[in-house]
Formats: C-alpha cells, structure tokens, sequence
C-alpha cells in the first residue's frame, strides 16, 4: 500500500520536525532566561505579551 507506506513516511517526518522545533525553542528559552531576557509570546485571544524568559522556562515540558 503506497498511500499508507507515504502517509507514515509524513508522519515520521512531521514528527521530528516538531521535535527539532521543540528543542529549539527550548534552547532559546534557556539562553534567554541565562541572560535574564523575556520574550514575546501570543496568547489565546490572538494577542501578545512579554514574558520574563525564567517565568516560560518553568511551563515548559522536560526535554527528553
């Protein structure tokens, strides 16, 4: 089955993006929160704030 065997393939690859995305995001918060920085982040009514990067590093999942 072609279709499937293409289906898994976008899968696997939609997967590590997302984990390098991740990860990179990540290392932008740490260094940020090193430095003492805040970021700009969107919230959920399509508006933004900033964000003492230290304040986000603590909402972030543990990199695996």
């Amino acid at each position: 089955m072609i279709v499937q065997t293409k289906r898994t393939e976008l899968d696997e690859f939609a997967e590590k993006v997302l984990h390098g995305v991740n990860k990179a995001l990540r290392e932008l918060v740490e260094t940020s929160a090193a430095n003492n920085q805040s970021l700009v982040v969107g919230d959920d009514k399509g508006g933004f704030k900033t964000v003492p990067a230290k304040e986000l590093l603590k909402t972030l999942p543990k990199q695996e």
